[in-house]
């Protein structure tokens, strides 16, 4: 789903962007000062984290009173129009867990190498913010999974994932024998290293690297890729949005296993553990500066040959020029 950028504040109402960084690396608190210098002196108002404000060496008569300080992750990005992020996946991961419960889009900036989740890169920023400042931007609504794990049948642990959930062994030397179900029925059993589920988004991360499938963000689907599994069938899997994929780690494990959401929060599973996985109640919502095919993100992200390619016009021109028809 695609929505102008507008603020959803009243005009009377200053605007409001909150601004996150991987303040470890130099080149990231540059590029985040660039982006608080900028909208402040547009008349935007500035959101930090105050430890990374204290990273960033600000100088208060510079930017006050249009910077805002917070000490609260969950409530960072309230009343924020736009979330814009400076660093690679796993700082924009980072901030749709900051920005989930309120919903805020999140705009990438890329530092890091693929970036896939990133609309924007780092010698983009004069662009990016004139964007901001106009809100010459889109958003776009993308399917998230609502992940928990049961022990004894009782919910020991319930959170969301924007790429993925990895139910993977917890020792080097010892397979994780699972049961795989779909809609309440059995599908498979295995003994794996673990089991990925994942999102369109994620189908290029982990799920890739897994050897699932890539798949398109418009299409509303879930993944399964069996993680080196001691089977006969452990094919990668699609299936419908509305499906719930349970997972079940069987009690004969002599060890247990660990569940990972994004590859940044995890939770360990004894024998007997069951993790559920469905499509979530909140999706996470990306900014979009342009309009480009996932088809030409793809090439360019992953450095695709595409040598020889003429399309179908080309080809057209072609077949007319070879029957005369053109001058």
């Amino acid at each position: 789903m695609t929505t102008p950028g507008t603020s959803a504040t009243p005009a009377t109402t200053p605007r409001r962007v909150l601004v996150l960084a991987h303040t470890g690396r130099s080149e990231a608190r540059d590029v985040a000062r660039s982006f608080v210098k900028e909208l402040t002196g547009h008349g935007i108002v500035v959101r930090l984290l105050r430890h990374e404000a204290d990273d960033l060496e600000l100088e208060p008569e510079d930017y006050v009173p249009r910077v805002e300080l917070t000490d609260s992750e969950s409530d960072a990005s309230h009343g924020c129009e736009l979330t814009v992020v400076i660093g690679g996946d796993g700082s924009i991961l980072r901030a749709a867990e900051v920005t989930h419960e309120r919903s805020t889009p999140v705009l990438g900036v890329n530092l890091g190498h693929v970036g896939f989740l990133a609309e924007a890169e780092h010698e983009d920023v004069a662009a990016t913010i004139d964007a901001i400042v106009q809100q010459r931007y889109t958003t776009e609504d993308r399917l998230t999974l609502d992940v928990r794990a049961f022990v004894d049948g009782e919910l020991v642990y319930a959170t969301f994932a924007v790429n993925e959930a990895s139910v993977e062994k917890a020792a080097r030397e010892r397979m994780l024998e699972v049961v795989v179900e779909v809609d309440s029925r059995p599908l498979s059993r295995w003994g794996c290293d673990g089991v990925v589920c994942a999102t369109p988004t994620g189908s290029t991360a982990y799920n890739f690297s897994a050897g699932g499938p890539i798949v398109w963000p418009q299409v509303e689907a879930l993944c399964i890729v069996p993680l080196s599994a001691h089977a006969l069938f452990s094919r990668p899997m699609v299936v419908a949005p509305s499906s719930v994929i349970a997972i079940e780690v069987l009690q004969g494990n002599q060890g247990s296993g660990v569940l990972w959401c994004d590859g940044r929060r995890s939770v360990d599973l004894p024998p007997g553990a069951r993790i559920e996985v469905s499509r979530g109640l909140r999706p996470v919502r990306l900014v979009r500066l342009h309009q480009a095919p996932f088809t030409d993100r793809l090439v360019a992200k992953f450095g695709l040959s595409v040598e020889g390619w003429r399309g179908a016009a080309e080809q057209r021109r072609q077949e007319r020029r070879a029957r005369g028809e053109d001058a």
